[in-house]
């Protein structure tokens, strides 16, 4: 068996030697490299295997003119640009098994860019200097591997090769042991979304679906757990959606910090794969530590879920809102669709006594979701708790329904 080929993605230009450090370290390992150059300032310290001219007409662009406006944002659009392409179109033809970089703010603009357009599975390892802090923007809602590289990549020392050393023994670990998610799973595939006020709901689901002989994969509301469900619907891995909470959709009306962006609950319909939604904790919208909350929400209802995490109650009004949003996503899918709607209460503190609890609000959300959901979509209102077992048991065998045709 020939062996597996890393891709190694960087600015030859002005980390050559770093870079050909790290290809030797990995060749020693008995494995093959595949360089691809990604530097616009000045000529590669040593010749790649693909060139920066290459990955610049991917992009769209020409290196001769990006070499003479030595526009550094410009530059880096357009690389990262190419090498999104250039990385895509080698793990489509076979040709790598994993890919790593190595830089700063522009070499982990680029090589993330690049690792983002691969699926999950794929081995993907960047070492950064920005790897200590906020990589939401770098990572995305891919498995990207970030190793901080303590010392600035400029030049090589006895932290540089020692944390080199360390990424060329990652990389070849990951890909002795990868195995890319395929389409087609042993058991099919149902995506279910949960917060820990709505986890016994989804727990129990998720038992029932399970002895059916699905798999659920669940993922925590956090904003970018709605990004990476949308996404796995929209590379065509799930069959079916318990998007039993549906709370990044206030985060996002109302300005909270667990926002999943503008296209949440829109993948599934698009697909046309079936889907049960209820309105799982859209009683509340996420904040960091109490004094982070603006001050224009501070005479609001709050309630500090931990010493993290501060949650604001949603209002009539923005309830009727999000009835309103949810309708009219709904209303473009193009698969099998339940509204499923627990009538004592969204989430663990929507109860009666609770710190969250207010019918009207719920009730508010519900008119305005009747009034505009469209007749084809089943409606299922159910006397009970989101997380009663009642309600869970309903929730599963509407889905159990729609998979079985």
């Amino acid at each position: 068996m020939s062996a597996k080929t890393i891709a190694i993605l960087g600015t030859l230009d002005t980390k050559g030697e770093e870079f050909r450090y790290l290809r030797d370290q990995i060749e020693s390992a008995g494995l093959k490299t595949l360089l691809v150059d990604v530097g616009v300032l000045d000529p590669p310290v040593f010749e790649p295997d693909i060139s920066r001219t290459q990955v610049a007409q991917a992009g769209g662009a020409d290196l001769d003119r990006l070499l003479a406006e030595r526009d550094r944002g410009r530059s880096v659009q357009a690389m990262a640009s190419g090498a999104t392409i250039v990385i895509r179109q080698l793990y489509d033809e076979g040709r790598i098994q994993a890919v790593i970089s190595l830089g700063g703010s522009a070499g982990t603009t680029i090589g993330t860019a690049a690792m983002r357009a691969l699926p999950v599975g794929f081995p993907k390892l960047m070492v950064s200097t920005l790897a200590s802090g906020n990589t939401r923007p770098y990572v995305g809602t891919k498995d990207i591997l970030m190793l901080y590289s303590v010392v600035d990549i400029a030049g090589l020392n006895i932290i540089s090769r020692q944390i080199l050393d360390n990424a060329a023994a990652a990389i070849s670990g990951m890909l002795r042991h990868s195995g890319t998610i395929r389409a087609e799973s042993d058991k099919p595939l149902i995506a279910a979304t949960m917060f820990g006020v709505t986890t016994p709901c989804v727990t129990k689901a998720r038992q029932i679906v399970e002895e059916r002989g699905y798999e659920v994969l669940v993922f925590h509301a956090t904003g970018t757990g709605g990004e990476a469900l949308e996404g796995l619907i929209a590379d065509g891995f799930i069959s079916g959606v318990l998007d039993i909470t549906t709370t990044e959709l206030a985060d996002e009306l109302v300005g909270g910090v667990l926002s999943a962006g503008p296209h949440r609950l829109e993948a599934a319909g698009s697909k046309g794969i079936p889907q049960v939604v209820c309105p799982g904790a859209i009683d509340m919208v996420n904040f960091g530590p109490m004094e982070t909350v603006p001050s224009k929400f501070k005479a609001r209802r709050l309630y500090e879920h931990n010493a993290t995490v501060t949650l604001m109650r949603t209002t009539p009004e923005e309830c009727a809102q999000l009835g309103q949003i949810t309708a009219e996503k709904l209303n473009r899918a193009k698969g099998s669709v339940a509204f499923v709607m627990p009538l004592k209460g969204v989430s663990a503190i929507d109860v009666a006594g609770g710190p969250f609890y207010w019918p009207e609000a719920d009730a508010a959300y519900l008119k305005t979701l009747k009034n505009n959901l469209d007749p084809r979509i089943h409606l299922i209102e159910v006397d009970a708790h989101i997380n009663d077992e009642r309600f869970s048991t309903e929730l599963a065998h509407v889905m159990l329904g729609f998979l079985a045709g």
